[in-house]
This record gives structure tokens, sequence and C-alpha cells, in this order.
């Protein structure tokens, strides 16, 4: 192993796990739930200290409120490393739990399935 964190390294089908996109962009794995919670926090986590800036969120299919626990998480461990962590494509269904838990302002999440329009001011 490379003494990344076990699961760290996990293909997109693996519930939980993240995947990567680029060197400085992950993604979700298709379910981000209590079950799983542990897992892709570790993963994102050791994809984050490597230096990703981004998470995309259109693989998650599946979610509980551990999902929003998970992202604000990571969102934490990168404002820790003095960046911003771009949230992309959040499910719909997502933004509206972190809303009612009062916590959509704290996300920086672009919540679009389609192709991405909105673009923050530069």
């Amino acid at each position: 192993m490379n003494g990344t964190p076990q699961g760290a390294d996990l293909a997109v089908g693996v519930a939980g796990g993240v995947a990567a996109h680029s060197p400085d962009k992950f993604a979700t794995g298709p379910a981000l739930t209590h079950a799983s919670a542990k897992e892709a926090l570790a993963a994102g986590l050791a994809r984050i200290a490597g230096g990703a800036r981004g998470v995309d969120c259109a693989p998650l299919t599946q979610f509980d409120s551990s999902a929003l626990a998970v992202l604000l998480a990571w969102q934490r461990a990168a404002n820790a490393r003095g960046m911003a962590l771009e949230i992309v494509n959040l499910p719909a269904g997502l933004a509206s739990l972190a809303q009612a838990y009062g916590v959509d302002t704290l996300l920086s999440a672009r919540h679009s399935r389609s192709v991405d329009t909105e673009r923050s001011p530069s």
C-alpha cells in the first residue's frame, strides 16, 4: 500500500467510496449513508490532503443526513488547508435536506445535475 487510508482508492461503484476525476477533483460513490459515512469521510479526507479542491456529487443517488456531515467535514478540512472545496452536482433532495436542517448556507455547492450554467464570480 502507499500509506493512504484503506478505502481511499475505491472505484466509483463501491458504496460510500470516492473516485478520482483528476488530481484536484474526486467524486462521491453512489451511496453516502450512515453505513458508509466513516469510509467515505476517510477517503475524501485523503483526497483533500492530496490537494483535491472539488467533489462531484453526480453519482450520489442514495443518501441521508450523514452525507451532509461528510460534506461539511470535507469542507472544513479543505478550509483548514487554506482552500475552498467546490461541491458540484449536489442532488436536489440533498440540497433540500440541507435546507431543512439549516446548513444549506454552510455548503458551497451547486445543485444542478445538468449542464452548469451558473458560474461563481472569479
